[in-house]
């Protein structure tokens, strides 16, 4: 759940141009391969196609985090599941170096989700710095989410702060922490979230441009 990390992140797809600046909001981003089929195993991802309405799921095995500071691992390992993949959190954890202060940074768990997914250039991160997310970070989120789960793979974002879904819940990680993005529907206004942190929790949905500034906080 808590976390130190040295970089405000969020993993998206591959093929998606990253501008100077990045994804959206102060944000690290990893681009998926655009592939139905996943890394060594061939594995299709399960999607639920809903792309002439603006809405697009993946059907992910959530697991919820073993303690407070696995949060880098839940949520990578949340984020391949959708891939088909069953990962065990504490082999990625060894392999992203997490300690009890937490995942340091995006670019320890990007060779993970590589090595994962079966391709050296499938995800990469892009920084964007700023402290809050203006209109031109925030739809390039909305684009990135969309192509990313369009091609059948989910985000993983690093977020600080408060912010409150579409239901009126607030969810405040104060530390920072990683969540992943596993869905879109209004065409990327909304996104769908799967939060390691809380089995009781465990996905909601939240504006695109909460998603933005959660980020940005980071």
């Amino acid at each position: 759940m808590a976390t130190t990390l040295l970089r405000k992140t969020v993993l998206t797809a591959a093929g998606i141009a990253a501008t100077a600046g990045g994804i959206a909001g102060p944000a690290i981003a990893a681009h998926a391969a655009p592939t139905g089929t996943t890394g060594t195993t061939g594995t299709t991802a399960m999607v639920t196609d809903r792309k002439n309405h603006g809405e697009r799921e993946l059907d992910v095995r959530y697991e919820a985090q073993p303690n407070f500071y696995f949060c880098g691992p839940a949520a990578a390992r949340n984020a391949l599941s959708v891939q088909g993949k069953n990962i065990d959190v504490h082999a990625m954890a060894r392999e992203m170096g997490t300690t009890e202060a937490g995942t340091d940074s995006i670019n320890d768990i990007t060779p993970v989700l590589n090595k994962q997914t079966g391709a050296t250039d499938a995800y990469k991160s892009v920084e964007i710095s700023t402290p809050k997310a203006d209109d031109k970070q925030t739809d390039t989120l909305r684009a990135d989410v969309i192509k990313t789960v369009d091609a059948g793979r989910a985000v993983v974002a690093n977020i600080a702060g408060t912010a409150t879904d579409t239901d009126g819940t607030t969810h405040s990680f104060e530390g920072g922490h990683y969540i992943s993005v596993t869905g879109y529907r209004d065409n990327g206004d909304t996104v769908t979230i799967a939060d390691s942190a809380d089995p009781n929790t465990a996905t909601y949905r939240m504006s695109i441009d909460n998603l933005a500034d959660w980020i940005a906080t980071r």
